[in-house]
């Protein structure tokens, strides 16, 4: 009886050293694909940044001004000033389309106590 209790203990000992050794690769590699992740992370928020240190630099005021100075005669574009904005009541809103009407009610009877 004895020597199936060490027999049983041996193998759960094998199947445990298994176990942890094909989970500490598992562990190893995990940690592998984060730092690479880490990595792509830094990289591309170094990108984003100078990204939008060039666009930044492209959208610059005077640049932009100089940009439509120089081909006024293409684009027509001037400066924007407060007469080139109109009021709110001269925005013509569009009128959204009536259903046909269904399931129509007959209705008679008094208006404000009014009787017909």
């Amino acid at each position: 009886m004895r020597a199936l209790v060490y027999m049983v203990s041996v193998l759960a000992v094998m199947g445990l050293a298994f176990w942890a050794y094909h989970e500490n690769y598992r562990t190893k590699e995990a940690l592998r694909e984060v730092e690479q992740l880490r990595r792509d992370i830094a990289r591309l928020s170094a990108e984003l940044e100078v990204l939008n240190d060039e666009w930044a630099y492209l959208n610059r005021p005077e640049r932009l001004r100089d940009l439509a100075d120089i081909n006024f005669d293409r684009l027509g574009l001037l400066p924007m000033s407060a007469e080139h904005f109109g009021r709110v009541d001269e925005v013509v809103f569009p009128v959204a389309p009536l259903g046909p009407i269904v399931n129509s009610v007959e209705v008679t009877g008094t208006i404000s106590g009014v009787r017909p």
